[in-house]
């Protein structure tokens, strides 16, 4: 068993069902900007991250790029697939990333033994559809200051001098492509709210000074 496999089984912050789950995984390592998954290829395994981050994504043919999600430590992704259809997105390793790597016949077996794990997966499913959803309606809704500013809003976190800071080292233009708009906007956006004095850039990390305005 590897470090990290060992480790994660051994951490009870985890869901015991997902520990039990990753024992009957091939562990594999992959460095930074992997491709773990590509959209259209048909897959039939699920990826259980043990350690790093990895993004989920789309990009049309014009390049042009949406991100669903940054996910870390204890989530998995690919179990649309194990349906035997394509893949709906593709997902890249942000920094180098270790993955418990789960066979669909494996997944079976293990239903099959404890049958409520299958809906866990579909409490998962239905969680990430209503977060589709809602940032398909944030797109057709909501202009792109109020998607940029809710996306800061909701990945900072309180700090004890009372400022919020944005964990990870989000760049433009990981910024535009989670809210579907040009890096070159973000970057105006930033700057005007830094001018400002709404937010500062503290070691390639944001961090949200007082309360955004509603308006830009």
């Amino acid at each position: 068993m590897s470090n990290e496999l060992e480790s994660f089984v051994a951490n009870p912050a985890y869901a015991e069902s997902l520990r039990a789950l990753v024992v009957r995984s091939d562990v594999r390592r992959y460095r930074k900007g992997s491709i773990l998954i590509h959209e259209g290829d048909v897959g039939d395994t699920l990826f259980v991250l043990l350690s790093g981050r990895v993004k989920v994504y789309c990009v049309d043919h014009n390049d042009k790029e949406i991100t669903f999600g940054i996910f870390g430590p204890s989530e998995y992704f690919g179990e649309m697939a194990l349906d035997g259809g394509p893949r709906s997105a593709s997902v890249i390793t942000l920094e180098p990333t270790v993955c418990a790597v789960i066979t669909r016949r494996a997944l079976l077996e293990f239903i099959a033994q404890r049958p409520e794990f299958a809906l866990e997966i579909l409490s998962k499913v239905i969680q990430r559809l209503r977060l589709a959803t809602r940032d398909a309606r944030n797109l057709a809704f909501i202009d792109v200051y109020g998607r940029l500013t809710r996306l800061l809003n909701e990945l900072a976190t309180e700090q004890p001098d009372g400022r919020r800071q944005i964990a990870e080292r989000i760049t433009h233009q990981e910024i535009a492509s989670r809210v579907g708009c040009s890096r070159e906007m973000v970057s105006r956006i930033l700057k005007d709210l830094a001018s400002g004095g709404y937010l500062v850039v503290e070691n390639r990390r944001i961090v949200l000074l007082t309360r955004l305005p509603q308006r830009w």
